[in-house]
């Protein structure tokens, strides 16, 4: 016979090292942090919200990551024990950020740079200081302002002052959040 708790419910998911300064942070100042869990698919269906519960005492050496486990009320039973998902650690929450896409954002030997579209589709080269990355989309700190329009495809051929038919998607430019 085993006995398993669903109600509520632990999920234990790992982090990398280079994190856990950032979330200790918040830990130590007393902030509850929140866990969303999603479904294996990836992150469009969100089964469940929890706070984080506790940090194991040791680094894992051969992944470089750390166990933390997550408690879920799981009142509508949408997690199972042993299940896989999907974790997302809430640590801070910006608004009025611009982002990206991240097909936009190239790297050179010491910089970050996008090809942005001028008035007169021609494209110039901006440097850009990035922030945060979630998903498909990067934190611009500095370098593009909300609305500049930002080439995300063909960017392997352009060169400063390329001619471009810009094609805009629905928001164009950076996305201000």
């Amino acid at each position: 016979l085993v006995i398993t708790q669903v109600q509520p419910i632990s999920v234990i998911f790992t982090i990398a090292e280079d994190f856990l300064p950032d979330v200790l942070k918040k830990v130590h100042a007393g902030q509850r942090l929140t866990v969303e869990a999603f479904d294996r698919s990836g992150w469009t269906k969100k089964l469940a919200t929890g706070k984080l519960a506790t940090i194991d005492n040791e680094i894992d050496q051969s992944t470089g990551t750390l166990r933390f486990r997550a408690v879920f009320d799981n009142r509508d039973g949408a997690l199972f024990p042993n299940q896989f998902v999907n974790t997302r650690l809430l640590v801070e929450e910006k608004r009025g950020v611009t982002l990206v896409s991240n097909a936009a954002i190239e790297r050179g030997s010491q910089t970050a740079y996008v090809y942005a579209v001028k008035p007169d589709s021609t494209v110039t080269v901006r440097q850009v200081t990035t922030g945060i990355t979630e998903g498909d989309d990067t934190e611009i700190v500095s370098g593009l302002s909300p609305g500049d329009a930002v080439v995300i495809s063909g960017i392997d051929k352009l060169r400063e002052g390329s001619k471009v038919n810009a094609e805009f998607q629905d928001n164009p430019g950076p996305k201000g959040k």
